[in-house]
Order: C-alpha cells, then sequence, then structure tokens
C-alpha cells in the first residue's frame, strides 16, 4: 500500500495535460465545423466532427482576430494547433492557431514545400532575373484565349503602347490540362524567339484555380524560357510559385500589360515637352551666339584704325578746348590781379600819400585851433600865467598879493602884479595892467 502513488484529480488533470501537450505539441485537423459559439470574450468555441467522433476545440481572440477564414457550423475545414485538457472539468480539447478551408490546407502544404525547393536551388534569385525591355516591339500572351482577362489586357496593351504587335499563345489555366498546355506554350514563344516579353496569368480565384501556375514543371519552364515573363496571377494578394520565378510579378493581368509597355500618351507629352525645351534652348543658344557675334563686331569695330584716328582726333579737340578755356581763364585772373594792384599803386602813390597827409595834417590843425586857448584869448579873454613858471592861473588861490603875473591877450602880453584877490582889487588890477602895459610899449 505504501509504494502506490494516490492522486487528486487537479493532479491527475494536471499531468495529464502535460502528457497530451508533450506528445500533441503540433498536429492538423481536417474536420466538420458544429457547435460553434461567438462569446463576448472574442474567443471561439467549437467542434470539429467526422461521422464517428468530435473533439473540442478553443480559439482565442489573439488567435481569431488574424483568421483569414471565419468558420461556421458545417464548414469543412483543416485546423493546425495543439492538444491540451481543461483541467477544471477534465475534458481533453484542441487549442487551435489557424484555420483554413478543407482541401487547401494540403495545397498549402505542396506550395510551401515546392517554395522552399526551389528557393534553395535559385530560381528565386533576384540576380538571375532579367528587365523587361522598356519599349517592346512583340508582346506574346500566355492566357486563356476567352474570358475578360484576355480582353482587358489587350485593352491596355491597344491604349497605352499600340505600335506594339500582339501574339496569344492560348492555354487553358485551370484543371489538369493547364500546367502541360502553359508549359508548351511557354517553350514554343522561346523557341520562336519572336517576342520581347511574354504576359502570362489569368484572373482571380481560389487556390484549387490557381494550382495550374504552382506547377513545378511551369516555375521550371518559366525560369528556363529565354525571353522575359512577367507573371500575372489572380488578384493581387494572391502569390503563385510562377510569381517568384518569373522576370517581374504583377498584381493583376492589366497590371502586367501597363508594367511591360510605356504610356504612348505620356511619351508624347514628354517629347513635345523636350521639344519645347529643345526649341528654347535652341534659341538661347542662337541668341546668345548672336550676342556674341555682336560683342565681337563691336569689339573689331572699336579696334579699326579709323576708330583710333577719330577716337585721337576727338580727344585732341577737347584737349584743345580745355586748354583754350584755361588760358582764357588764366589771362582774366592775371588781369584781375593787375587791376588790384594797380589800384593798391594808385593808394599808395606819393602825391597821393603827401595831399593825404596835408589833408589830414589840416583837419588836426582845425581841430588844435578850435581847442587852442588863443582862440578863446580872441574873444576877449586872457591868458594868466605866473610870471617865471609860466603855470596858468585859473584859480585866485594859486597867487597871493604882490605876485607877478603874465597876461596873454590878442596882440600882446601884459605883466602884472597882484595887489589883493578879492574881486575889488581885481578891477582895480585890470586898470592897473592897462597903465603898465601903455608904459612898457
Amino acid at each position: 500500500m505504501t509504494d502506490r502513488r494516490i492522486y487528486t484529480p487537479s493532479e491527475l488533470n494536471s499531468e495529464a495535460k502535460l502528457h497530451l501537450e508533450a506528445a500533441f505539441s503540433q498536429i492538423w485537423l481536417e474536420a466538420e465545423v458544429s457547435n460553434l459559439s461567438r462569446p463576448a470574450s472574442g474567443h471561439l468555441y467549437f467542434s470539429l466532427k467526422d461521422d464517428r467522433a468530435q473533439v473540442r476545440c478553443a480559439l482565442f481572440r489573439s488567435a481569431a482576430v488574424r483568421l483569414a477564414v471565419q468558420p461556421d457550423n458545417g464548414m469543412k475545414v483543416l485546423a493546425s494547433g495543439r492538444i491540451s485538457l481543461y483541467e477544471a472539468r477534465g475534458d481533453y480539447q484542441m487549442i487551435v492557431d489557424s484555420l483554413q478551408h478543407a482541401g487547401e490546407g494540403l495545397l498549402q502544404q505542396q506550395f510551401e514545400q515546392l517554395k522552399r525547393k526551389l528557393q534553395e536551388e535559385g530560381l528565386f534569385d533576384p540576380a538571375r532575373k532579367r528587365a523587361v525591355p522598356a519599349y517592346p516591339r512583340r508582346i506574346a500572351l500566355i492566357t486563356s484565349p476567352s474570358g475578360a482577362v484576355i480582353r482587358d489586357m489587350l485593352h491596355v496593351l491597344e491604349r497605352r503602347w499600340p505600335i506594339a504587335r500582339v501574339r496569344v499563345y492560348p492555354v487553358p489555366v485551370q484543371g489538369n490540362e493547364a500546367p502541360p498546355a502553359i508549359v508548351r506554350a511557354l517553350r514554343a514563344a522561346g523557341a520562336h524567339g519572336w517576342g520581347d516579353v511574354i504576359l502570362m496569368g489569368r484572373g482571380g480565384g481560389s487556390l484549387e484555380d490557381l494550382w495550374a501556375f504552382n506547377d513545378e514543371g511551369v516555375a521550371r519552364a518559366v525560369a528556363a524560357c529565354p525571353i522575359p515573363v512577367v507573371s500575372a496571377v489572380g488578384h493581387e494578394t494572391d502569390f503563385s510559385i510562377a510569381d517568384f520565378v518569373a522576370d517581374l510579378r504583377a498584381p493583376t493581368p492589366s497590371a502586367a500589360a501597363e508594367l511591360s509597355t510605356p504610356d504612348a500618351r505620356a511619351l508624347r507629352e514628354q517629347f513635345a515637352r523636350y521639344l519645347r525645351q529643345m526649341i528654347v534652348r535652341m534659341e538661347d543658344r542662337r541668341n546668345t551666339a548672336g550676342q556674341r557675334l555682336d560683342h565681337v563686331g563691336h569689339r573689331l569695330q572699336q579696334a579699326h584704325p579709323r576708330r583710333k584716328l577719330e577716337d585721337q582726333r576727338r580727344r585732341l579737340a577737347l584737349a584743345d578746348s580745355a586748354l583754350r578755356r584755361e588760358i582764357k581763364l588764366r589771362l582774366s585772373r592775371t588781369a584781375m590781379t593787375l587791376a588790384h594792384l594797380e589800384r593798391q599803386l594808385s593808394v599808395l602813390h606819393p602825391r597821393r600819400l603827401i595831399g593825404a597827409a596835408q589833408e589830414r595834417l589840416a583837419r588836426i590843425a582845425r581841430t588844435l585851433n578850435a581847442f587852442s586857448p588863443l582862440q578863446t584869448v580872441g574873444r576877449g579873454y586872457a591868458l594868466l600865467t605866473v610870471t617865471g613858471t609860466q603855470d596858468v592861473v585859473s584859480r585866485r588861490k594859486q597867487v597871493s598879493a604882490g605876485d607877478h603875473i603874465t597876461a596873454r591877450v590878442t596882440d600882446g602880453r601884459l605883466f602884472c602884479r597882484v595887489e589883493d584877490s578879492d574881486d575889488e582889487v581885481l578891477e582895480g588890477l585890470t586898470g592897473l595892467a592897462e597903465v603898465e602895459a601903455d608904459a612898457r610899449q
């Protein structure tokens, strides 16, 4: 009893979960969807069943948002995921990572296997791809001769590049007969060497519809073709093995026709623009050359001997005119200087100077005479001076009784003696002086 291992339900479920996940870490399961539930959490819960059994499945929201195929009840799907166990109830379930329609899963596996194989062989190497000619003269079409694809491609070629010749190699593009027919068409186009480029493709469809262009023989025929091949299989989101091997992959057949041809209308506009630019540049060059020619002619004309003589004559005339003006100006200035000097000499002439001196002396004499005491004497006054000192007596305090004074009158001098200095004595003095004067005469 002591050697037995006793589990609890949770321990058993936990260990069983580990074994299941280790044993079935990645499996593919093809079955029918049933009991689909879409709770608000975003997770999906459903069962995958066949006619004898079913398996519970959980597809969590993180994987559900990446699904290319949305499951529905009754849908046949190919599911990829791992086996696990929901421990709370002890139910084992499949945790689904991806879903796709049943049948496409196997084809997708084959697609990936062939893709890896050809890639390892270097058939996808960009270095081996050839450039599509920019201006193809002949275009080969490998596609179905009926349907919208051929009409769309021919319409685009006619609109964009109508000068190109087009040859159609009709092939089936779906079914078992399609791959060998496509291979034969590629080899025939290569052997003919007629086309400058090959456009190969078809319209959209399921993976099974496009499977002819995932054929290994078709891929190797594209790689071996001596003419550049543009592959345009399905819609923009569709990829085929032929797309990887071809020299250029186009998202649609119409796009292949556009990518392999120039736009004639755009080229005409471009040529017209280049023509206008060329005309403008030619006119510019012509105008520039004309200006240079005019400049050279002008320089030659400037360097002509006659022009130099004319220039010399003109310069001499200008110099002569300037010299004459300068002589006249200097003569005028000299005449003005001489006139000024003459006026100065006239003013400084001795006769004029003597006359001016005499005139000044006369003015001074008149001034002195006007202020001379003799003028005062001439009007009836006498000039009294102290006899001996000749001091003029202007106040009575200057003399005393008994002093001798001299009186200067108009016609001579009177020698007087002072008797007294009051007014009455002076009157007597005047009479005395007159008497003495008469006596001396």
